[in-house]
């Protein structure tokens, strides 16, 4: 089995363009939470999410209006363009040898909004004729794999709020059988348009105020959007072209609820954890920070506290744990691409990014969830988890390289 590692890192969120932006809002506690407003939702009940910056639109500006890509794809292939740059990748580098796994969890959703919008609203037959291929779920993927010349495997998870989670780790698991010997992976989502929108107003679980993940007075998630994508390879390849190590993946576990839509089971979260740290041949108390799926509604902070709990220890003692949503906002099949870049940036760094809007212990909870201040951690492996809709989740160990 081959050794697999991280030699490069992309990501376009609410905190801007590029990994530094990106960390140095999780680190700092820079929320890119913003006012949105939808003119097609009448009454419009939650007014802030996790938007793209006027400055990021305007630094995207040609890339979005590329007639053939929804902005879905724009995201990806920007953040697959940071990566590489990053890895130190070349024209030789790609071909038959290079894969592409990018996660979504909504596809092409503006392109969709705007042409159900113009049929159903204006009445107009005359609608994009490239909505097809700009709405498919697999154009991400696609489009980065064109864009590269990636002519290995492609694969695209939709399982909601595990598609980020589980590209990277099926990269993984063929990376290391040996299936190729590098792969642009993560997840991308652009879904902040009015007919999503809308429809997460109706499941009640947005905030109108502030995402507080684990906070007693907590209330709902923050939606957001963008992408993040790591340039994964085996060791010999990183090795053969001289090439930085950032970190390995060393764990990945991924299982499925078989039970509530929408409800996570702690048992089954709790075993997909421990299938990561069997993966990885570690033991719990190798782990000293992990980057939680921590969504701020009542119930999901709940489940996955004990969970974390039923791994961990009931103390959780030697392990920070914290939710970087209130930063980034939930990026549905995003997320765990864009937590995934935040929590190799903590292990590389050795600083756990704070809880941000913390105010009190929940009894409930009883957690201190980095609150509010990044915390020093002295560590050698860090884990990231996914908890989504449809019962599916996924946690990934990336531990630093030891040569």
């Amino acid at each position: 089995m081959n050794r697999v590692v991280v030699t490069g890192m992309g990501a376009v969120s609410a905190c801007g363009l590029g990994v530094p932006a990106l960390w140095s809002g999780a680190v700092n506690g820079d929320s890119g939470v913003r006012p949105v407003d939808f003119p097609a939702i009448e009454n419009q009940r939650v007014g802030t999410a996790a938007s793209l910056s006027d400055q990021t639109l305007s630094d995207l500006s040609e890339a979005l209006k590329h007639r053939m890509r929804d902005p879905v794809a724009v995201y990806a292939v920007t953040a697959a363009e940071q990566a590489v740059a990053q890895a130190g990748l070349g024209e030789g580098d790609f071909g038959d040898a290079c894969g592409v796994v990018v996660g979504s969890g909504f596809g092409g959703a503006k392109t969709l909004d705007d042409n159900y919008f113009t049929f159903a609203v204006d009445r107009k037959m005359r609608l994009d004729p490239m909505a097809v291929p700009k709405i498919m779920m697999n154009a991400s993927a696609s489009w980065v794999s064109m864009e590269f010349g990636a002519t290995g495997p492609i694969y695209t998870p939709s399982t909601a709020c595990s598609s980020g989670s589980q590209a990277i780790g099926l990269a993984y698991q063929m990376l290391k059988s040996g299936a190729m010997q590098r792969c642009l992976a993560g997840g991308s989502e652009a879904c902040l348009v009015g007919g999503v929108f809308r429809v997460w107003e109706l499941l009640r679980v947005m905030t109108a105020d502030k995402n507080r993940p684990f906070s007693k007075d907590r209330n709902g998630m923050t939606l957001g959007e963008g992408a993040g994508i790591l340039v994964m390879e085996t060791l010999e390849s990183a090795r053969a072209r001289g090439a930085e190590i950032l970190c390995e993946v060393v764990g990945y576990g991924t299982n499925s609820d078989a039970g509530d839509l929408l409800r996570p089971d702690p048992q089954r979260a709790s075993a997909c954890m421990t299938l990561a740290l069997q993966d990885a041949g570690l033991d719990p108390s190798a782990v000293g920070y992990v980057n939680a799926h921590g969504t701020g509604t009542v119930a999901n902070d709940v489940t996955e506290v004990g969970a974390l709990r039923a791994v961990f220890g009931d103390t959780l003692d030697g392990v920070e744990v914290s939710s970087t949503k209130p930063i980034h906002g939930h990026a549905l099949g995003a997320a765990g691409a864009i937590e995934a870049v935040v929590t190799i940036k903590a292990l590389r760094h050795q600083m756990a990014p704070p809880t941000i809007n913390f105010n009190e212990v929940d009894p409930k909870v009883n957690l201190d969830p980095v609150a509010n201040t990044a915390r020093p951690i002295d560590t050698g492996a860090v884990m990231s988890n996914s908890l989504a809709f449809g019962g599916i989740n996924a946690s990934l160990i990336f531990a630093r390289f030891d040569g």
